[in-house]
């Protein structure tokens, strides 16, 4: 993924509760290829894009917060 592309996906991974790091798969060349990796530094780009898309199928809630 690109650099712009990263920048969607981590956005949409805060916005979920996705947990990952958008790092660049080469730390020299920032314009070069974009990933997701865990914790330990595993490559987690194809999972955090099935959740991703997961999260925006699901369908909005409705409603009100009434705080007191």
């Amino acid at each position: 993924m690109t650099a712009a592309e990263a920048h969607q996906l981590h956005v949409s991974m805060r916005q979920y509760g996705i947990r990952g790091v958008v790092i660049p798969a080469d730390p020299d060349r920032l314009d070069g290829a974009w990933l997701v990796a865990d914790e330990d530094g595993r490559d987690i780009t194809s999972a955090v894009y099935a959740q991703v898309l997961t999260a925006r199928r699901q369908n909005p809630q409705r409603g009100f917060v009434v705080s007191r």
